[in-house]
């Protein structure tokens, strides 16, 4: 393996882990040229053919780049590192592939990442949110914002009412 920092070829392995439930290896590398360590990921190629059916119904090959493209856009000068992003881009493709295994909807990608993306950063949320539903003026940005309101809401009193009924007492909302 080239070494990032010295471009030589010249180290070896020093740990190795399994990641993302077993999908992706992550090695530790020590350069043998300028001592400093780096870290390496293999994964499965992502070339399995599936496709992304567009809004205007055109076809193109799934890039995840594009995925984590969006995400750093939208969490840009937010408290969320890099790693997270990624993380965020690996849960967004776990759901796409489960959800198919030849072609997807660009609304369904979309849809994935806005419901991750909320529970991390209200702010990347809205600005995924704004470019991906195409606001036009701030009243969208509100009707978008009681939306979310409205959403957690009705969260909330599931969870409590779901609460309720574990312990065999209704709950007072019925």
């Amino acid at each position: 393996m080239l070494c990032p920092f010295c471009k030589v070829d010249d180290d070896r392995v020093v740990d190795t882990r399994i990641t993302d439930g077993g999908r992706t290896i992550r090695r530790r590398r020590l350069c043998h040229g300028c001592g400093k360590r780096f870290t390496t990921y293999e994964k499965i190629s992502e070339d399995m053919g599936l496709s992304v059916i567009k809004k205007d119904n055109t076809r193109v090959p799934y890039d995840r780049e594009k995925i984590i493209s969006g995400l750093e856009k939208a969490c840009y000068k937010r408290p969320i590192a890099a790693p997270q992003v990624r993380l965020l881009a690996d849960r967004v493709e776990e759901d796409i592939f489960q959800h198919s295994d030849k072609e997807v909807s660009s609304k369904f990608i979309g849809e994935c990442i806005m419901d991750h993306l909320k529970d991390i950063d209200k702010v990347a949320y809205i600005r995924f949110a704004s470019v991906y539903r195409q606001f036009n003026d701030v009243s969208d940005f509100i009707d978008e914002e009681g939306l979310q309101e409205k959403t957690n809401q009705q969260n909330k009193e599931q969870n409590a009412n779901g609460t309720g009924s574990d312990s065999g007492q209704d709950s007072p909302a019925q």
